[in-house]
């Protein structure tokens, strides 16, 4: 399980150095900002240098700071590789050198996760009698673990419920925060069932440049947002961790049960935790494993202990669910079942997944109409040719234009994004064009968040973050 080693004698591809070396400036920085000892900083700056040499030797290049290595001959025990094997995934940090982005069938493969295949979907439509949503007809949900369990036991009428998250880092969320909470909303209607929705605003003080203060507004303002998407408020529970920790103690009982029996080797291992992180860190991943099991809710599940989880994520969470699935046994508790999504791509490409302190990587929910134009036509990366004369020519590229990538998330019309991927590879539809169609999809999507964003108020807020019983009888 143990996916990202984080020691000095390890071989590491240019891209997990160039991760190592970021984040070890920061951690440099956060130092002398938090004016620590002249001998740990001392320390941390000789490290840093250490690994500048260690990345120039491995690629030839000079680090600098926000430029990835892309051009360069990997480092492999087993002789060169090619690009496409230097994926990086964890929970903070998606790199890769593809402009196609990250190869998903290979990051199955090495996360032991199942592809969702044609099989699965049509049991889905099935079970439920309804079409399956475009973000599984479209590979945008491409990976499970244990959802055949979960159709099972809806189709011998046993409960379950979902689980999913949001890690408040920044007031305004982007259109790719969007994603697991559309899906999430869907799969609560079709299968009628509870929702809890985890805010960790202690793990966004714990990682980030925040006062607990404001990571706790943070998380505020993101549930008006989660809130706009439509849940019903009588099915659905959204909990803050610095607000409810402190007051459930089925939700602590089962953290410190998780914390006791995963050992901070694994945790290393799994994360890839130094001796140097704060121990807040180290213990986070058990806080986020809790919700998995449903005794953490006594007002919702009385004290039953038995009704399985099903979390809608983003692969990167994964680590922490391969973690809480390898730890639920042992603690008596069912393994939760995952549903996991590609990344939402930043309008610069599909090398990285968005940055909320980067305005121009994507739109956000806070954008007017103009700046939604504005970063599409200057900052959306094409996948058309130089001129309109080589575009008619020779068309464009689907799979690295980021206009056409949007447009798989939020065009619902699976007709209409086949005609404009044919027209597009094709060149008949040329890049301007498809921009156009992108700006006239988004706008008026973001406009209508908008208007429902406000009119939650406070009032709402406080209700949906009421621990309660749902409108579910256990």
């Amino acid at each position: 399980m143990a996916d990202i080693q984080n020691c000095d004698s390890c071989p590491s591809s240019p891209l997990e150095l160039f991760e190592r070396v970021t984040a070890q400036g920061e951690k440099v920085r956060s130092l002398k900002a938090g004016k620590a000892s002249t001998d740990e900083i001392d320390a941390a700056v000789k490290l840093l240098l250490s690994l500048k040499v260690t990345y120039k030797t491995a690629t030839g290049q000079d680090y600098k700071a926000g430029s990835p290595p892309v051009n360069f001959s990997p480092v492999s025990n087993n002789g060169p590789t090619t690009t496409q094997d230097e994926d990086f995934v964890d929970p903070w940090t998606v790199q890769t050198s593809n402009a196609k982005g990250i190869d998903y069938d290979k990051l199955i493969v090495r996360f032991g996760s199942s592809k969702i295949d044609k099989e699965l979907i049509n049991r889905i439509e099935r079970v439920t009698g309804k079409t399956p949503h475009h973000f599984l007809r479209r590979g945008i949900f491409f990976s499970h673990r244990d959802m055949n369990q979960i159709l099972d036991a809806y189709e011998n009428k046993k409960p379950f419920y979902l689980y999913t998250g949001r890690g408040p880092s920044s007031e305004a969320m982007h259109v790719g925060h969007l994603i697991p909470f559309i899906f999430t909303k869907w799969l609560q209607e079709v299968f009628n069932v509870p929702l809890v929705i985890q805010l960790t605003d202690d793990e966004k003080y714990l990682w980030k440049d925040l006062t607990i203060e404001k990571a706790y507004e943070y998380a505020i303002e993101n549930a008006k947002d989660i809130i706009a998407c439509g849940f019903d408020i009588n099915k659905t529970f959204i909990f803050s961790d610095l607000d409810y920790l402190g007051m459930s103690s089925g939700f602590y009982k089962n953290v410190v049960k998780v914390q006791k029996h995963v050992t901070f080797n694994q945790v290393k291992g799994i994360f890839g935790f130094t001796d140097s992180d704060c121990i807040g860190k180290i213990s986070f991943p058990a806080i986020q494993a809790a919700p998995s099991f449903s005794s953490s809710f006594p007002q919702i599940f009385k004290d039953k202990k038995d009704i399985q989880c099903l979390i809608p994520c983003a692969i990167d969470q994964d680590p922490y669910f391969r973690m809480t699935r390898d730890v639920a046994p042992r603690i008596g508790y069912l393994k939760p079942a995952l549903l996991h999504s590609i990344f939402f791509p930043a309008l610069q490409g599909a090398q990285t997944k968005m940055s909320a302190s980067d305005p121009n990587s994507s739109i956000f929910l806070t954008d007017t109409p103009k700046q939604i134009k504005t970063k599409i036509n200057k900052h959306a990366f094409s996948g058309g040719k130089d001129t309109i004369e080589e575009h008619r020519k020779y068309g464009g590229n689907c799979e690295v234009d980021v206009s056409y990538m949007y447009l798989t998330f939020f065009l619902e019309d699976d007709d209409e994004l086949e005609k404009m991927k044919q027209a597009y590879t094709s060149g008949a539809l040329l890049t301007g064009e498809l921009k156009k169609v992108l700006i006239e999809t988004l706008q008026p999507l973001v406009a209508a968040h908008q208007q429902r964003r406000k009119q939650i108020t406070d009032e709402m807020v406080k209700q949906f973050m009421t621990p309660r019983k749902l409108a579910f009888d256990f």
